[in-house]
């Protein structure tokens, strides 16, 4: 995977770099570009989650094709829990904080997000498979329930999981 905090890092103008020799400036213009890397990250990520979530979709399609109207809720509801996690990651903090809020997120802390964050990714080669799995078992008509409810799991797991988040960033797990 591409390093995107190393390519914020490198797409810096000249007065961006020039910049940094102000006292202070180069520790903020860090902060500022491993905020910006997590974004563009989390983008990457919600919209290969998303790729994963109309495969899904195309599951739902088989079901009924199949004949297998019953199984589509169940699969409904690995797609909401799916869009769910897809939601969070699309619109999580990019770990700003005021001037004066009691909590202040520093460099390290921002790295730690930007790390967990790239963790997620996981997510989507997981799913891929699941999917995959599950549209081969209705083909075939055989453990169609066993297939979507692993697809359910990893889901309802990438929602715990990010729900960790902010613990794993401030230390406090």
């Amino acid at each position: 995977m591409v390093d995107v905090y190393r390519k914020v890092q490198e797409g810096r103008s000249g007065l961006e770099k020039l910049l940094d020799i102000i006292p202070g400036w180069s520790g903020y213009q860090e902060r500022q570009n491993r905020r910006k890397a997590d974004q563009v990250l989390r983008q990457v990520l919600a919209e290969k989650l998303a790729a994963q979530r109309r495969k899904l979709d195309v599951a739902q399609s088989d079901l009924v094709a199949y004949g297998k109207i019953e199984l589509v809720d169940d699969v409904g509801r690995a797609v909401t829990q799916l869009q769910t996690f897809i939601d969070r990651v699309r619109f999580a903090t990019y770990g700003y904080a005021g001037l004066f809020d009691a909590i202040k997120i520093n460099q390290q802390e921002l790295e730690q997000m930007y790390n967990f964050d790239v963790a997620l990714f996981d997510y989507v080669e997981r799913l891929d498979a699941a999917t995959a799995r599950l549209r081969e078992a209705i083909a075939l008509g055989e453990g169609i329930p066993e297939a979507i409810r692993i697809v359910q799991d990893i889901c309802r797991e990438a929602n715990d999981t990010f729900d960790q988040r902010e613990h794993v960033i401030l230390g406090s797990q």
